[in-house]
């Protein structure tokens, strides 16, 4: 990694071991100009980029035609209403109610190390481990400062980058967009590719042609959202693997967002992510300073496999805190999909007995322990223990669990309030709402409005009461309903357009708090699923909720989404009942449980009424668990199959970081008559190594690397639909 200023060409050159990011300062007035990104190459060659701009077009030399030079011009970070027509990056209105804005340079800083977002989870870094440049853009006219901060990483080929801006003038401005990240390049007959779903099928991939203006995805939901994914790539070959250049963006953000393409009458494009100007209007008063979220760029040119390491190296080693990220996390049983609202202490209990026999570690009692709540209308805000459920209290409860063997997990849903609750009754003013207006619900809910410090200070001594209370080692923190009705009774109308941001804000600090006061608890984000499974949440919790949908066969579609972006050992993923309550599907329990492997891996089911066979299995997968979850936690996930694709099966693998163990998961969905073994070519092994070859902890063999990886692995017909089978590659020393 390497970050440089060449003063004679006024070139900045950022570069990791295999990219290269080049900028440069053209023209009297300091136009910050965007040349190159892509594979790395020679810093003595940068001023040639230079020639990339027609100096006929640059103002200083013909500025009869500026506006010539203003819409073509690759700019690093562009203004608005000056004469470039393009997708802007920054909006305001000022003093005069005037919205121009034109950004140049004023100086910039080269330092070891990076810092912290305040307020914001973005990734870390030291003085031996990362770089980072700031550059400090200025409009003297309107009075505001961008300063431009990029990071980079030993190691990684990823640039982190976010905004900050300042108001430098004597009277208040108006912020009414602010981009995290602009980029102008020229097309390469890219696609995008985006995320996109709904409740309980989250993260579909989607690659679209770019058509001339802008094709884009954007949540101004309250959160990053069920239908669409904080993330982008430009894609050359389609969704291939190894081949291709592509462009990845992930923003460290889970409120509204918005990321596209632009694409202009010259054929070059303008990307873009940041925060969704829907909903966005941020005041600054003299001398405030507001930080846009960060965003992680990510090149590759050997296709999506390579862009998904960098992201998952990155997200490993610099994003995620948690002294879990590196530890087996406790197999757990959920007693949701097992008992829904009607459970009492006997209920768990029992479950935990069964469960402890079964070699499982943590039970996780899930909604319905508190105040009234028998059905999701009622209670959400009365955060104390019901007692007719829980006899004799919650640590009574917690100790009964421990001393049969077992930790204690417990969820909450603290944004939230019901209607019919105690709370609301004594402060219906908490809710977010409209005076006057009939609000929406959802799930017969409302959302507090934590960004007022009365209600933030409730929720998180609720919270922190309830931890405090026993021996409670898991929350699982749920968010079921998005935002709507937007107002706050504690802010003024000029600030009313802040809300949004500002919930967000209070989100990050109430789950900052809560680590720092419980630093050895493990953290669960969950939002009616996937809601929130973006990058800023991992930011304060190891894991995510992947979906509710915990169908085996559903789930290949969704974690592979997930896996695209995101470290597997992120990914919630339990072995549910069946019939499937979500889609009703029969699937076999070994299925269930291969699928759930590449995740954090548990139970969502009543273990007291499975079938004896399922329950006799269950040992073993845990056994599988404890044997890959070091390879699932820490090894380079590929893609080796697709069923979004083919539609009759799904291949992926996890390969060790020096090619000397590797797992494969195969899954069979539909099965074929008179047919022929599937052969399954495994990546990224030592070719001059030979691997023994287990399938189902059966030895079927044993091959050098270069010939697994060339003529592959025979992967036998499996008898029957929805069948699995678990493919271990291991080095013989």
């Amino acid at each position: 990694m390497d970050i440089r200023y060449i003063e004679k060409d006024r070139i900045f050159v950022i570069e990791t071991d295999n990219t290269s990011y080049v900028m440069g300062i053209v023209d009297e007035e300091g136009f910050l100009g965007h040349f190159y990104y892509g594979d790395k190459i020679g810093s003595e060659d940068s001023s040639y980029l230079l020639s990339i701009i027609d100096p006929q077009y640059t103002p200083s030399s013909n500025n009869r035609d500026r506006s010539s030079f203003l819409d073509r011009f690759p700019f690093e970070y562009p203004g608005s209403n000056v004469g470039d027509y393009r997708n802007t990056g920054v909006e305001i209105t000022d003093a005069n109610g005037n919205g121009s804005i034109s950004l140049c340079y004023e100086s910039h800083n080269i330092y070891k190390g990076k810092k912290e977002l305040e307020g914001l989870p973005a990734t870390f870094g030291n003085e031996n481990d990362s770089m980072t440049l700031e550059i400090s853009l200025v409009d003297k006219v309107v009075g505001l400062r961008a300063v431009l901060s990029y990071s980079v990483f030993e190691g990684i080929d990823a640039i982190a980058r976010s905004v900050r801006f300042e108001n430098i003038s004597s009277e208040a401005l108006f912020l009414n967009k602010a981009m995290s990240m602009m980029l102008d390049m020229e097309d390469e007959a890219y696609q995008l590719l985006t995320l996109h779903g709904s409740w309980a099928r989250e993260r579909m991939m989607e690659i679209r042609n770019i058509g001339y203006g802008d094709t884009f995805v954007e949540s101004f939901r309250g959160e990053s959202s069920h239908q669409f994914h904080p993330f982008m790539a430009l894609v050359q070959d389609g969704d291939s693997q190894d081949n291709g250049k592509v462009y990845g963006f992930s923003f460290v953000y889970s409120g509204n967002f918005q990321a596209g393409v632009c694409k202009s009458q010259f054929d070059s494009l303008r990307l873009y992510m940041g925060i969704c100007e829907k909903n966005f209007c941020w005041k600054l008063d003299s001398g405030d300073v507001f930080t846009a979220p960060e965003v992680i760029m990510n090149y590759s040119s050997a296709g999506l496999g390579k862009m998904t390491h960098t992201f998952h190296d990155l997200f490993r080693n610099h994003l995620i805190r948690s002294p879990y990220k590196d530890k087996e996390r406790p197999v757990l049983i959920n007693n949701w999909e097992a008992t829904y609202f009607d459970f009492d202490s006997e209920k768990l209990i029992a479950i935990a007995r069964q469960a402890q026999k079964s070699g499982i570690e943590m039970l996780v009692m899930d909604d319905g322990w508190f105040g009234e709540r028998n059905d999701d209308n009622t209670s959400l805000g009365d955060w104390y223990v019901n007692e007719n459920k829980i006899k004799g209290g919650l640590k009574k409860l917690v100790d009964e669990v421990n001393a049969i063997g077992l930790k204690f997990g417990i969820w909450m849903e603290p944004e939230m309030i019901s209607p019919a609750s105690k709370l609301y009754k004594a402060h219906p003013d908490w809710a977010i709402s409209v005076p006057g207006r009939e609000a929406c619900r959802s799930r017969n809910q409302f959302v507090l409005d934590i960004t007022r410090e009365e209600v933030f200070e409730y929720v998180y001594g609720r919270i922190k009461d309830i931890l405090s209370s026993a021996n409670i080692e898991y929350l699982k923190w749920d968010m079921n309903r998005q935002l709507s009705d937007l107002g706050s009774a504690a802010l003024g109308k000029d600030r009313q357009g802040e809300l949004s941001h500002r919930y967000m804000l209070a989100v990050y600090a109430l789950q900052d708090r809560l680590i720092k006061d419980f630093p050895n608890l493990l953290l669960e984000n969950c939002s009616g699923g996937g809601a929130r499974y973006d990058a800023g949440m991992l930011y304060y919790s190891p894991q995510i909720w992947c979906s509710d949908d915990t169908d085996a066969i559903e789930r290949l579609k969704i974690q592979e989404g997930t896996s695209l972006v995101f470290p597997l050992s992120t990914m919630g993923a339990h072995v549910s009942d069946c019939p499937n309550h979500t889609v009703g599907r029969i699937t076999p329990f070994k299925t269930r449980g291969d699928v759930a492997l590449s995740g954090t891996f548990g139970y969502e089911l009543d273990i007291t009424k499975i079938p004896a066979e399922d329950r006799a299995a269950i040992p073993g997968q845990i056994a599988n668990y404890h044997k890959y979850n070091e390879l699932v936690r820490k090894g380079d996930y590929y893609r080796l199959a697709s069923y979004r694709q083919n539609h009759e099966y799904d291949a992926w693998m996890i390969t060790q970081k020096d090619g000397r163990k590797a797992l494969i998961t195969y899954v069979q969905v539909v099965a074929f008559p008179n047919g022929k073994r599937r052969i399954i070519k495994p990546k990224a092994l030592d070719d001059s190594r030979i691997y023994e070859i287990w399938q189902d902890d059966n030895y079927a063999g044993a091959a050098k690397g270069t010939t697994l990886k060339n003529a592959g692995i025979a992967v036998p017909i499996l008898n029957g639909d929805y069948r699995s089978m678990l493919i271990y590659l291991v080095a013989k020393e």
